[in-house]
């Protein structure tokens, strides 16, 4: 297994189409972006549309000419999950022969008073005449589970508190620890920025990369952006979509360079996209995001 950090820096933003992008998207596309061009490295965008009935058909379609809107242009081809599921396979079957992924037929109502699945099915399946899904043995990976971020530094997570996530569902769609995981490592990717709601997702994914034998990215998790109400902001909490006229669009590239605690200059809030984005990479600085894991959402949205 190679964990050569010395490769030319590869980063990616990774959107599920399941509606347009909206101000929190914006950041971590933002955060992503900056960090691989101040690094002189690539961008590459991947649309992650295993799900297809979270997909609407033309969102996908919305979300790119949004990043082509703000100026974030990516390197290379889009990549499109949905035509992955070859590799995905592939790569579940190499795991199922090392014991790391079982069958399990049990249903979200049979442990459903159980924080996290209690594992049932790792000694074989409960039911074998019902549909199964395929998951994680988190029992046998790292414990606890300890990783470096770039911004919180020294990681530790118990992945036995975390539970044996799926792979594949019951319905035959891959899942996204898995799909992220082979797609990371086919793309060469060296740096996963990303919003700290995923960082306890880690361990698992650290786990599958040593047993597929995948190089280690580092990792930057950003800080969330939440409502006055103090929900997350997404898709599923009814954030609207980001602005599509082009003095909103300025002033909100502005906001995400704000609230990613990059200190631009009030007067860069009226540059065009291409000049904000310039002198943003130019001053990029990771060190200067705080630890808080929370922003708010700026006033002038």
């Amino acid at each position: 297994m190679s964990n050569d950090l010395t490769r030319r820096y590869r980063g990616r933003f990774a959107p599920t189409p399941s509606g347009p992008l909206h101000f929190g998207s914006l950041v971590a596309a933002l955060g992503s972006y900056l960090d691989a061009r101040a690094a002189g490295g690539e961008w590459r965008v991947r649309i992650e549309d295993i799900d297809p009935p979270r997909c609407p058909e033309g969102a996908a379609d919305t979300i790119l000419r949004q990043l082509e809107a703000f100026g974030l242009a990516w390197d290379g081809n889009v990549r499109w999950q949905h035509r992955r599921h070859e590799a995905y396979q592939a790569a579940l079957e190499r795991l199922a022969a090392q014991g790391l992924a079982y069958p399990c037929s049990c249903s979200r109502k049979q442990w459903r008073e159980h924080a996290v699945y209690p594992g049932w099915c790792r000694d074989g399946v409960c039911r074998p005449d019902a549909p199964v899904a395929w998951r994680l043995r988190s029992d046998l990976g790292e414990q606890p589970a300890t990783f470096d971020d770039r911004r919180l530094g020294r990681i530790r997570l118990d992945p036995e508190a975390l539970g044996d996530v799926v792979l594949k569902r019951k319905d035959d769609l891959f899942a996204y620890q898995l799909a992220v995981v082979v797609d990371d490592a086919d793309q060469g990717i060296t740096d996963v920025v990303r919003g700290e709601d995923l960082l306890d997702n880690t361990p698992w994914q650290r786990q599958l990369q040593r047993a597929l034998g995948y190089p280690l990215p580092r990792y930057l998790h950003l800080p969330l952006l939440v409502a006055a109400n103090g929900q997350k902001l997404s898709k599923q909490n009814f954030a609207p979509a980001l602005a599509t006229d082009a003095d909103a669009i300025r002033r909100q590239l502005f906001c995400a360079l704000q609230a990613l605690d990059q200190s631009p200059p009030l007067e860069l809030a009226s540059y065009p996209v291409s000049e904000q984005l310039a002198r943003a990479t130019s001053q990029w600085s990771p060190s200067r995001l705080t630890r808080a894991s929370t922003r708010a959402v700026p006033q002038e949205l």
